[in-house]
Order: structure tokens, then C-alpha cells, then sequence
């Protein structure tokens, strides 16, 4: 993901943070909304990490997934949100060049992790619906353990490389800004790699995955024998609720791109557009934890069990918890 070029800040001209603009009562809901949305982010994924970690019931390859999404998201509740919606108030970038260097190494991982995790989601739900027996024989939570390890491990090299090129690791940076470079190759190739190839992807995937989950629909209803309706039930439940998380992770990435395309075409005046559009993106990590609530039972009772602090009994991660109604 690229917000500027390498012509964008060549010159960089005497700045001073402007005078703040708003008056007291509204700075001050602006930064308890602000707080508000960072402690659901981190507060809810990390509950989210929690259950999965700890209920071993909940060690299957789909929900894997949902832990490293969760842990991309923890981590832009921590080190990108706040950094970014105070940046945003006060029109003004005061961390400095250190936690400017980390902002902005963080805002990539995280968005390439994310990315590719919902795309090896994708790929999950395709192959457990089209391919149910061989799903069930080779896809083990190992398998999913180590293609989210090459996931995150690829994302650091590929990020620290594309930002280690552009000459964005050094300690100067313009006073008050937080900007970085990435030349028009680099987008470009940013713009396939992150973007345009795992979305593809995931739109085809999940297109497939929604015509094989009707037709599993129509299949449940005629079926008599119950062991195989219930199966078949899950994996189509699964499918959908994972396609909702899909969908509004797609919506929530879409306007970003689609002016990040823009600003690329054309020039460098979309930046503050843009700088404001990633708020969407970055709330998706605050709506995750929420869909898990809704639409996930096992979610509801991990919670209860985690707000009691029954998770420190014995034998606690052997709690049945999908025991509800799914």
C-alpha cells in the first residue's frame, strides 16, 4: 500500500503543525471516540486470540485462520490506530521518526498479512465445499500452521524489502509529517502483490464457494441421513459466516485502493483523501471481533467463560464450548 512517491518528498519545506480548529468539547469527544474504538480492537481480538489458543476444541484449520487475522488486527490496534486517528485530530504527526519507522512498517504488514489471510480463507472454505474428503485428509491444522507461517514470514521480507529500497529506514523525516517513500515500480508491484492478485483471488474463491454452498443447501433438504445433514450444515454455515467477514473485509479495502489506483494514475493530490479513506480499512480490525459475536456461539461462550475466569480452572481448554446450538 502506497500513500506517497519518491517526488512527493524530496523537497521538504520548513513545516509547523497548525493551530487546532476545534473547539474543546469536540476535541474531547474526538479522543474518546478515538480510545473507544482502539480498546474495542485490542480488547476484542485478543479475546478472539484467547478463545482459539486456548480451547483446543477450536484448533481447526478455519479458525487458525481467524487467530492470525486476529493477531494482524491486535497489532494495528496497538501500533497503527492510535498513532493514526491522533495524527488525523491534530493534523499533525508527533510520535517522531522512530515511531514514524514503526507506524509505517506495521500499517504494511498488517495490511499484506491481513490480506493473504483472508485469501488462504478463501482457499479453505473452496476446498472443505468442493472437496470435502481430501479437505478432511490433507488440510490438518499443521498444514494451516505452517501456510500462516510462510504467510507472516513473507510478509516481513516483502515489506521491510519494498520499504528498505525506498530509503525509508533513516532517522530524518519532514517535522510534523509521518510520510514514506515508495517509487512507481514499487507501487506498482505493491499494488498486484497486496491488492489486485489475493482479491482476485478471494472474489472467484468465494463466488464458487456460494454457488456449492446453495446447491449443499438444496442437497440437506433432500437428504435423509442425519450424520451427513449435519456436516454438510457446518461446512455451508461456516462458508457464509467466513463469506460475511469476507465481504465487509472487501468493502472496507476497496474504497482505499480504488483512490490509492487513482492517485497513482494521475498525481500526488489525492494524499489527504486517502490519509482519511485508511480509517475505513483500519476499522475493519474493530468490526472482526464484532461479526465472531454475532454470528460464531463457540465466540459467546469462550467469552463468558474468559469474563468468569474459568479459563483458569484445570482441564479449562477442555471445555466443550461448541456444545451450543450452531
Amino acid at each position: 500500500m502506497s500513500l506517497t512517491t519518491a517526488n512527493q518528498t524530496a523537497d521538504c519545506l520548513e513545516y509547523s503543525c497548525p493551530e487546532k480548529y476545534f473547539s474543546f468539547p469536540v476535541y474531547v469527544f474526538l479522543y474518546v471516540a478515538a480510545a473507544a474504538v482502539v480498546l474495542l480492537t485490542v480488547c476484542g481480538n485478543l479475546l478472539v486470540i484467547i478463545s482459539v489458543g486456548h480451547f483446543k476444541q477450536l484448533h481447526t484449520p478455519a479458525n487458525i485462520l481467524i487467530l492470525s487475522l486476529a493477531v494482524s488486527d491486535v497489532l494495528v490496534g496497538i501500533f497503527v490506530m492510535p498513532f493514526h486517528l491522533i495524527w488525523l485530530i491534530e493534523a499533525c504527526w508527533i510520535p517522531g521518526p522512530l515511531f514514524c519507522s514503526i507506524f509505517n512498517f506495521v500499517t504494511f504488514q498488517a495490511t499484506s498479512v491481513s490480506v493473504h489471510t483472508v485469501a488462504l480463507i478463501a482457499v479453505d472454505r473452496f476446498l472443505a465445499l468442493n472437496y470435502p474428503f481430501i479437505y478432511s485428509e490433507k488440510i490438518t491444522p499443521t498444514v494451516i500452521y505452517i501456510a500462516t507461517l510462510f504467510n507472516w514470514l513473507f510478509s516481513v521480507l516483502y515489506n521491510f524489502t519494498i520499504l528498505f529500497i525506498n530509503g525509508n529506514f533513516t532517522d530524518f523525516v519532514c517535522p510534523g509529517e509521518c510520510l514514506y517513500i515508495v517509487d512507481e515500480v514499487s507501487s506498482l508491484i505493491d499494488l498486484l502483490v497486496v491488492f489486485l492478485l489475493p482479491c482476485t483471488l478471494i472474489i472467484i474463491l468465494y463466488s464458487r464457494v456460494f454457488v456449492i454452498a446453495k446447491k449443499h443447501a438444496t442437497a440437506i433438504r433432500a437428504l435423509q441421513k442425519h450424520r451427513i445433514s449435519d456436516s454438510m450444515k457446518s461446512e455451508r454455515k461456516a462458508a457464509l459466516v467466513l463469506g460475511i467477514l469476507v465481504f465487509v473485509f472487501l468493502l472496507c479495502l476497496l474504497p482505499y485502493y480504488i483512490f490509492s489506483l487513482t492517485n497513482f494514475l494521475r498525481d500526488d493530490s489525492f494524499y489527504n483523501v486517502i490519509n482519511s479513506v485508511l480509517i475505513l480499512f483500519y476499522l475493519n480490525s474493530s468490526i472482526n471481533p464484532v461479526i465472531y459475536a454475532l454470528f460464531y456461539p463457540w465466540f459467546k461462550k469462550c467469552l463468558k467463560l474468559i469474563v468468569t475466569f474459568k479459563v483458569f480452572n484445570t482441564d479449562s481448554s477442555l471445555i466443550n464450548v461448541l456444545s451450543v446450538s450452531s
